[in-house]
């Protein structure tokens, strides 16, 4: 089955929200694909000179707050303002934040710029999945719910295939700015679709009524935000790092109380709610692991991709890549990069900025010296962005082969669990990883480049545990959720993306510890193959609970 093609009897808010997502998604997966590029690029190229561990905490400093943020957004949407007005205002804050980014030589409006981001997306994030979700809580539309995910979450795709090549072409014929711009205007026209939809759309923007065993909101202020709030204070003030940097340990230390609060809601829960919100706990908990694989395409593999995989462009396609410019070029006299060691550890003075001279580009630092460019010629690379378009092409393509393999099975009567998804997803995602592992063994990574088929090949394998996971953990967290917590739920689910994107960012910033990116690779690859066996023997337990849940109304 084509899920990228309108399926016959699904209502046309599917379609309204899919645009409204595809476009918010442009802009958040520009902004993902290029932020780490242009921290660590060097000032006279417009960046921010920040050497690779500094670059890659914030990067994943900022994923994982933006993952974060959705716990607070779902709950007031839940309480107060309604999906809609939190779609719109979440949307706004995010257009902001990205023509922030912007504006050139921006000094601190980068922080501010993030902040906007970062906020906008907790109020835009969980609602909108929560709203499509709501649509088909009509009897009738139940059983295409999961096929309804699986067609939204093309339309994510679709941006962030998009996304990058736009970002590479405003930026190597303008400069940064005009990609971070191109990211807010994708945004705008976002906010136009959801506006001018509203109709098909309104009727599901219901607040269910509070439980009196509900947490008040005042108090969920006093017992979760402003503890978090002194958790993070003390985590960034506390002598030392434990985990590798005071921004390391201010969100972990944030998060303590957020996890303490997601299980007093189970706590005070009872009966059939307080198995529906554990089943969602146990699946969550293998998702971090999912999500630090996912989430390293922002920053390990970005760096893969950018010092240690061969990008030239191949001649057959140069001509057409030259019309758009999708290509970066170096030679051998660069007139300011990176000093480096043998390893590429790049040396920094002591505001952590990369001291920068006169010499070879990078990228010729292991490609051996007879395969250089001649003086006076360039080679013509594919801009590391590009890269991150990989997967969503892998999306693209393996989606209906990923469904119809679910309906092969649906119709012999052997349909997998969600639980079986998770568990069979995780694994393969850790398979990805092995792969990443076997290309670091593969040469000498220090003096020769390896290809481009090691990356490609890994994102492929990756994309079908994240067939199995993503969008099904929409669609979970729709049917399993008590309904009064619906989108506080989902914020939970984008939590376990926060704190599997905070992880990825916290290893990446050890990059240059590791000598062996094989041992980088391999922890992650470990971690998920255990993590995946482990589920096993759960998914019938769980999966009860998901049939159960999926048959009732509240």
């Amino acid at each position: 089955m084509n899920t990228a093609l309108p399926q016959k009897g699904h209502p046309r808010g599917l379609y309204v929200l899919f645009f409204t997502e595809m476009w918010e998604r442009f802009g958040y997966y520009l902004m993902v694909g290029i932020l780490y590029l242009f921290l660590h690029d060097t000032v006279a190229n417009g960046g921010r000179g920040l050497d690779v561990s500094m670059a890659a905490d914030i990067t994943g400093s900022y994923i994982a707050l933006v993952y974060l943020t959705p716990f607070i957004g779902g709950l007031i949407a839940d309480r107060y303002i309604g999906y809609r007005v939190s779609i719109f205002l979440g949307g706004s804050l995010m257009a902001l934040g990205y023509f922030l980014m912007s504006v050139p030589n921006s000094g601190g409006l980068l922080y501010a710029a993030l902040a906007c981001v970062i906020v906008g997306n907790g109020f835009f994030k969980p609602n909108i999945s929560t709203l499509l979700g709501n649509i088909y809580n009509k009897e009738e539309l139940k059983p295409k719910k999961d096929i309804a995910y699986n067609i939204f979450y093309m339309g994510i795709n679709i941006g962030a295939l998009v996304c990058n090549f736009v970002a590479a072409f405003l930026r190597n014929n303008y400069s940064w700015g005009y990609a971070f711009s191109a990211a807010g205007f994708g945004m705008i026209l976002s906010l136009i679709i959801f506006a001018s939809g509203q109709k098909f759309v309104k009727h599901a923007d219901v607040i269910k009524p509070v439980h009196k065993e509900d947490m008040a909101f005042s108090k969920i202020i006093s017992v979760v935000f402003l503890p978090a709030i002194a958790a993070g204070i003390i985590g960034w003030f506390i002598p030392g790092n434990i985990f590798g940097s005071d921004s390391n340990d201010a969100f972990l230390f944030a998060c303590v109380p957020i996890i303490i609060f997601y299980f007093m809601v189970w706590y005070r829960c009872s009966g059939f709610d307080r198995k529906r919100i554990a089943t969602l706990f146990t699946l969550f908990g293998v998702a971090i692991i999912f999500w630090n694989i996912y989430n390293q395409n922002a920053t390990s593999l970005t760096i893969w991709a950018d010092s240690y995989t061969k990008r030239e462009v191949p001649r057959a396609i140069e001509p057409l890549l030259k019309p758009f410019k999708f290509t970066q070029e170096v030679n051998t006299n660069q007139k300011e990069v990176p000093v480096l060691d043998y390893h590429f550890h790049a040396k920094t003075d002591a505001n952590g900025k990369v001291i920068t001279e006169q010499g070879v580009d990078p990228y010729l630092h292991n490609i051996p010296k007879n395969e250089w460019p001649a003086e006076g010629e360039n080679l013509k690379l594919i801009s590391t962005e590009i890269y991150q378009s990989i997967n969503p092409f892998w999306i693209i393509l393996l989606t209906p082969v990923i469904v119809g393999l679910f309906g092969f099975l649906k119709s012999r009567g052997k349909e997998m669990s969600t639980p079986s998804k998770f568990a069979w997803g995780t694994i393969i995602a850790g398979i990805s990883s092995l792969i990443m592992v076997i290309a670091a063994l593969s040469v000498n990574i220090y003096e020769h480049k390896v290809s481009s088929a090691w990356i490609i090949g890994s994102y492929g394998v990756f994309t079908i545990s994240e067939l199995f996971v993503s969008p099904v953990g929409l669609s979970l967290v729709s049917k399993v959720a008590p309904r009064r917590f619906t989108a506080l739920m989902m914020g939970g689910w984008f939590i376990t993306t926060s704190l599997g994107g905070k992880i990825a960012g916290m290893m990446t910033g050890f990059w240059d510890h590791f000598d062996s990116k094989a041992l980088f690779f391999g922890i992650s690859a470990v971690a998920a193959l255990v993590a995946g066996l482990l589920l096993f023997p759960l998914t019938k337990k769980l999966n009860e609970v998901v049939v159960q849940a999926t048959a009732t109304d509240d």
